[in-house]
C-alpha cells in the first residue's frame, strides 16, 4: 500500500480523496494554485504544495509542476479526481515513466475511450449496444447528408473529441444539416483541436442512464447497477438519482452483465461509466468515463461501498474487496450539484462566502470545500457542492431532500439552489417522468419567460 498520495485536483472531490486517504492511513498532499492558498482542500491535507498562478493552464493543468510536486514531496502515486488531468492518456503515461502510480485506468484505455469513434466500436466488438449512426468519421457534408438519409432524421453531429455538449449539433432534416455539421466542425476544432466528426440517430425522448463498472486489471470487474443523469441543461448534469426509475431490476441485470463483461475483457483497472441513452427498453451506447464521476456518491450510498478507497486498494495492487454477488442495491439516493450561478441565466457569480451552514441528519451528505469567510475564485468551475441524501425508497429520499436543501444555507453568493427548491414542486419529478430533453423545456417555460 502507498505511504503518501498527491491529489492533482481541488475543491470537493480533492476534500473527498483526502478524506479516503486518511481513514486507509496514507498520508495526502495536495497541490494548489496561488489562488487556491486558503482553500480546504490545502487545510485538510498532510501536505500541500503551491504549483502556479491561477489560471489552470498554468497550475492544476501543468504536468511538469504536479510531477515534481511528487518528487519533492515523496508522494508515490497521484489520483486525479475528475475534470483536469483525470482523462489526459498522456498524463498518465508520464506518470509511469517516473516510476509514479496513477490511481486509475492505463493510459491505453484513456485514450481508446477518448475517442468518441473508437470507443463506440470498441464497444460494438465487445457486445455492447450502441445507437445507430456512421461507423467512423464523416469526411465532408456530401456524406454527411448521405448517412443522415440512411439512419434517419433526425440525427446528431458531434465531434469526435468533444465533451461537455460542445461539438454537439442535432439537424432535425436534410435542410439543417450543412448548418449542424459545419457548427460542430468548428466548435470540435476550437475546444479541442480536432474538427472530425461522426453522426448519430437522435433519440427524441431518451433518458441518460449511465452503469458504473469497477476492474482490478486483472480481467475480473463487476457493475454496480446504474444512475439516471437525465436531468440535465446544455448536456451538463443538474440532478443525479440510483437506482434509475424508469430501469427494472431485469434490465440493470442485463446491460449491468453487459458492461462488466466488455470492461473485464479489456483487463479495464479502477472505477469507470457506461454511459447509454435509454429509450422503449433499449440501450444505445454513447460514451465511457474513465474516471471517477461527479455522481459517485449516490452510488456509495445505495451500494454502502467507498468507490475512492477501492481506487486506491487497486492502484496499490490489491484484489477488489468486493464481488458481483455481494453488491445489493439498498434504498434510494438522490444528489443535486449546486453552483454559484444567478439564475435564470445560469451565470457563474464567484464571490466572498459570509454565512455558511451544512445540512444535517439522517442519509444526508454535503461534498463541499465551503466554508464562512472562503472566497470563490473566479477561475474554475461553477460548482460550489454536491448535495446528496439517502433513503429507504425514492418518496422518501425526495422528502428527504426537499428537507435537507431548507437547511442549507450558503450567504454572500448567488446559487442555484432555487431551482431544486422549484423543481420538488413538479409532479414529473415527483413520479419520475421525466427524459433528457425535460428540464431544458422547463427552464424555457418557468424560469425564462
Amino acid at each position: 500500500m502507498f505511504d503518501k498520495i498527491l491529489i492533482a485536483n481541488r475543491g470537493e472531490i480533492a476534500l473527498r480523496v483526502i478524506r479516503a486517504a486518511r481513514e486507509m492511513g496514507i498520508h495526502s498532499v495536495a497541490v494548489h494554485s496561488t489562488a487556491d492558498t486558503d482553500a480546504m482542500h490545502v487545510r485538510m491535507a498532510d501536505e500541500s504544495v503551491c504549483i502556479g498562478p491561477p489560471p489552470g493552464i498554468d497550475s492544476y493543468l501543468s504536468i511538469p509542476a504536479i510531477i515534481a510536486a511528487c518528487e519533492v514531496t515523496g508522494a508515490q502515486a497521484i489520483h486525479p479526481g475528475y475534470g483536469f488531468l483525470s482523462e489526459n492518456a498522456a498524463f498518465v503515461q508520464i506518470v509511469e515513466d517516473h516510476g509514479l502510480t496513477f490511481i486509475g485506468p492505463t493510459a491505453e484505455h484513456i485514450r481508446v475511450m477518448g475517442d468518441k469513434i473508437t470507443a463506440k466500436e470498441t464497444m460494438r466488438l465487445l457486445g455492447v449496444p450502441c445507437v445507430p449512426g456512421s461507423e467512423g468519421g464523416v469526411p465532408n457534408l456530401a456524406e454527411a447528408k448521405r448517412i443522415g438519409e440512411e439512419v434517419g432524421y433526425p440525427v446528431i453531429v458531434k465531434a469526435t473529441s468533444g465533451g461537455g455538449g460542445k461539438g454537439m449539433k442535432v439537424a432535425q432534416n436534410a435542410g439543417e444539416m450543412e448548418r449542424a455539421f459545419q457548427t460542430a466542425r468548428a466548435e470540435g476544432k476550437s475546444n479541442f483541436g480536432n474538427d472530425e466528426v461522426y453522426i448519430e440517430k437522435y433519440l427524441t425522448t431518451p433518458r441518460h442512464i449511465e452503469i458504473q463498472v469497477f476492474g482490478d486489471g486483472k480481467g475480473r470487474a463487476v457493475h454496480l447497477g446504474e444512475r439516471d443523469c437525465s436531468l440535465q441543461r446544455r448536456h451538463q448534469k443538474v440532478f443525479e438519482e440510483a437506482p434509475g426509475p424508469s430501469i427494472t431490476e431485469a434490465e440493470r441485470a442485463r446491460i449491468g452483465a453487459v458492461c462488466a463483461d466488455a470492461v473485464a475483457r479489456i483487463n479495464y483497472t479502477g472505477a469507470g461509466t457506461v454511459e447509454f441513452l435509454y429509450e422503449n427498453g433499449e440501450f444505445y451506447f454513447i460514451e465511457m468515463n474513465t474516471r471517477l464521476q461527479v455522481e459517485h456518491p449516490i452510488t456509495e450510498a445505495i451500494y454502502g461501498v467507498d468507490l475512492v478507497r477501492e481506487q486506491i486498494r487497486v492502484a496499490a495492487g490489491l484484489e477488489m474487496d468486493f464481488q458481483q454477488d455481494e453488491l445489493k442495491i439498498n434504498g434510494h439516493s438522490i444528489e443535486v450539484r449546486i453552483n454559484a450561478e444567478k439564475l435564470p441565466e445560469f451565470a457563474p457569480r464567484p464571490g466572498k462566502i459570509t454565512q455558511f451552514h451544512a445540512p444535517g441528519g439522517l442519509g444526508v451528505r454535503m461534498d463541499s470545500a465551503l466554508y464562512d469567510g472562503y472566497t470563490i475564485p473566479q477561475y474554475y468551475d461553477s460548482l460550489i457542492g454536491k448535495l446528496i441524501v439517502h433513503a429507504p425508497d425514492r418518496p422518501a429520499a425526495l422528502a428527504r431532500l426537499k428537507r435537507a436543501l431548507g437547511e442549507l444555507i450558503i450567504d454572500g453568493v448567488e446559487t442555484t439552489v432555487p431551482l431544486f427548491h422549484a423543481l420538488l414542486q413538479e409532479e414529473d419529478i415527483v413520479t419520475g417522468e421525466y427524459n433528457i430533453h425535460w428540464l431544458e423545456h422547463w427552464l424555457e417555460t418557468n424560469l425564462r419567460g
